[in-house]
């Protein structure tokens, strides 16, 4: 009786879980070599996002969700050794790029979504790239990284990026699934385009990708055809890179004449395997991304590896 009584309970939970809609989402993402080892501190060293998001109360035929999102973002990057002053040990530059956005994400329902964002900020000195990691040093008494002083100099950055995905199917578990992926950056400090696939393998069915976590698209409202679901899942996302232009390693075009310069490697090689679920509000997530070289005669010439921790918290 008493084991009847506890399925019960769990079965109700798990209805007034799926029920429940919250149309607000905040984020914090941070990307650290550290994540992956305890050893690595070079090339994309650290990264931080502050995100809110929340829905969109008009309505359209071809929409099942409008979702609009304001970031704060800081990238970091340093060559191989950031307690060095020989510039000559520099392999790439240091460089840090620090912006605020504005985000549209169109969820149609023809199983596609569509952002567009706009970033506005700055790269160089003012984008506090010394201060963070030196501050990050002091917490564990590490040397101060002196290299900064021949980082990329200051210049305005704006950039106008899109990211686009289509699913293409499931298969009859619904515990797995395959959606192409496009993305594209114009802008002062990347030029660029990949395209790739995301699969989810899922510990349960898998949910749509207009109602997903992996996509973002998990928050609705009264006037969505959905509601919160549980999700857990693994996933996989390889992406093959063209590169027109990086200002975090050639310096932006808008002040030339950084100390450390490099030119980009015109094609690259990126894969993330990560792994979310749910929690009551809570989403959580964990990704290794693993990277082919940003440019030619690195020190350390397999590639970079960092980790990504996500969480991201619900609200109506």
């Amino acid at each position: 009786m008493k084991k009847n009584i506890f399925i019960f309970f769990s079965l109700m939970n798990s209805v007034l879980f799926s029920q429940e809609k919250f149309s607000k989402e905040f984020r914090i993402l941070s990307n650290n070599d550290l994540y992956t080892s305890v050893v690595n501190d070079k090339y994309y060293s650290n990264g931080l996002f502050l995100s809110f998001k929340y829905l969109s109360d008009k309505k359209s035929e071809k929409l099942q969700k409008k979702i609009l999102e304001w970031e704060v973002g800081h990238e970091m990057y340093t060559p191989w050794n950031a307690i060095t002053r020989n510039i000559n040990q520099h392999d790439r530059p240091f460089a840090s790029y620090l912006y605020g956005s504005f985000s549209y994400n169109f969820v149609y329902k023809n199983h596609q979504n569509l952002k567009t964002t706009l970033q506005v900020g700055l790269i160089g000195e003012n984008a506090f790239g010394r201060e963070l990691q030196n501050f990050v040093h002091d917490i564990y008494g590490f040397r101060e990284a002196v290299g900064w002083d021949f980082q990329i100099k200051d210049a305005f950055a704006i950039n106008l990026n899109a990211n686009y995905v289509k699913h293409l199917g499931m298969d009859s578990s619904k515990t797995f699934d395959f959606n192409v992926i496009g993305n594209g950056r114009i802008g002062t400090v990347y030029t660029d385009a990949s395209v790739g696939f995301l699969s989810r393998i899922g510990f349960s069915k898998l949910t749509d990708i207009a109602n997903s976590i992996a996509f973002g698209t998990n928050i609705n409202n009264d006037k969505t055809d959905f509601s919160r679901e549980v999700e857990t899942f693994i996933f996989v996302k390889p992406l093959l890179h063209t590169v027109l232009y990086d200002a975090t390693l050639q310096g932006s075009f808008l002040n030339t004449g950084s100390p450390v310069t490099k030119d980009p490697n015109t094609l690259r090689f990126e894969i993330e395997v990560g792994f979310q679920f749910t929690a009551n509000r809570f989403n959580f997530g964990y990704v290794f991304n693993y990277q082919t070289n940003k440019t030619n005669n690195l020190r350390f010439n397999n590639g970079n590896k960092f980790g990504r921790i996500l969480i991201t918290y619900l609200f109506r």
